[in-house]
């Protein structure tokens, strides 16, 4: 069986879209409780954990999207024939580093002088 980039970054593209759909309800879930909480975060024990958790819940909103992001470029990059090509020098990426990081722009050699 040999690896199919096309199948891995939607499949990847798939499990993102899900994670955010799961991740934006947290978000709502968490501003819609502190909406019926006591908006006194400075004299509300449970208002720095509010805080903390919808910040928290952003910061992976924000990871997912800049992820989706990547898969949707790698797609481009696929649709027009440069995946697979580094883009800082040219030369392949190498089909062992895609199947690990299909988003891979760079091939290991300019990834490590990054």
């Amino acid at each position: 069986m040999t690896w199919d980039p096309a199948a891995a970054l939607a499949e990847e593209r798939r499990q993102i879209l899900e994670r955010l759909a799961s991740l934006t309800g947290d978000y709502d879930d968490i501003v819609e409780a502190n909406e019926a909480a006591n908006a006194d975060d400075e004299h509300d024990p449970e208002g720095a954990t509010i805080a903390f958790e919808r910040s928290q819940v952003g910061a992976f909103v924000t990871q997912a999207r800049d992820h989706l992001a990547e898969v949707d470029a790698a797609l481009a990059r696929l649709s027009d024939g440069t995946y697979g090509a580094c883009a800082s020098c040219g030369r392949p990426v190498g089909e062992p580093r895609l199947e690990a990081r299909p988003t891979a722009r760079l091939c290991t050699g300019c990834a490590s002088k990054h």
